[in-house]
């Protein structure tokens, strides 16, 4: 979509596309940024819902094609990929996980490889996806879902569950409520301890969630900045270096987010006595 000026271009790449209920109670798609912060709590952005699926769906189609057709004498250039990625989030739980829990190393490869995949998103042309879009009539279509403090929020909290979860199971919640009120400074100072605890265990999700999104978000930002500011001709000298540079931020941050899961998810399953 052309706008008018570089001010219009950079709210209108970074607007998703977002379906709820407008001021007059009808239901639709919003129509700027203003209108979408109208809708309130219960509006969806379909963009973010549309590509993290997408996304999703893509990991488990190809670590299905290199399960099925994996080979010891020939494996193919995709299959070794699969496994070195596999022996290294393998590698990171056995490092950062001291507890007995099966689904802890699958949960951090697919919090890995989805997180990369959302990110590397950030790398197709920013003006491609939009302009397609606006072809068939979607006025508005971000492709980055980790640019969306929502879905990363999101992500988090169920982190932030299994979190809670596994703490009462394993500890059993005289043990975690224990945790919370007598640490770090014993029973005399119990409602320090548990304002303390508290906001530590809060801030967990909450650090999660706003530092993948502001890296993803700032980088987002680059791309646009250069598309609306710089002369066409010129711009491939700055989004290049930049993108080539933006891949190490894709990977880190997706790791990054899996070490943490995984770094929470064995203090929960680690007594405090």
């Amino acid at each position: 979509m052309a706008a008018a000026t570089p001010a219009e271009y950079i709210s209108h790449h970074i607007q998703n596309l977002t379906f709820g209920q407008h001021a007059d109670g009808t239901w639709g798609v919003a129509h700027g940024a203003k209108e979408a912060a109208e809708m309130g709590f219960i509006a969806l952005n379909l963009d973010t819902m549309f590509w993290s699926l997408l996304t999703g769906i893509l990991f488990c189609y190809l670590f299905r094609v290199v399960a099925r057709d994996a080979s010891i004498d020939k494996p193919s250039r995709w299959q070794l990929c699969v496994e070195m990625v596999v022996e290294m989030v393998a590698g990171s739980v056995r490092d950062a996980f001291h507890g007995r829990n099966a689904l802890i190393a699958p949960l951090a490869l697919t919090i890995f490889v989805w997180i990369f995949l959302m990110n590397l998103m950030d790398l197709v042309p920013v003006d491609f996806i939009p302009f397609v879009s606006h072809l068939v009539g979607i006025e508005y279509m971000k492709m980055v879902p980790t640019t969306d403090v929502n879905a990363t929020f999101g992500m988090s909290l169920s982190i932030f569950g299994l979190m809670v979860y596994y703490g009462i199971k394993v500890k059993g919640f005289g043990g975690f409520f224990g945790e919370l009120a007598f640490h770090p400074f014993g029973k005399a100072f119990l409602p320090i301890n548990l304002v303390l605890e508290t906001v530590s265990m809060l801030a967990k999700p909450l650090s999660l969630s706003l530092r993948l999104f502001g890296n993803m978000f700032a980088g987002e930002l680059v791309f646009v900045l250069i598309a609306a500011l710089i002369p066409f001709w010129l711009q491939w000298a700055l989004s290049v270096p930049w993108a080539i540079f933006h891949i190490l931020v894709i990977t880190l941050q997706a790791y990054i987010f899996m070490m943490l899961t995984i770094v929470y998810l064995g203090q929960s399953h680690e007594s405090h006595d």
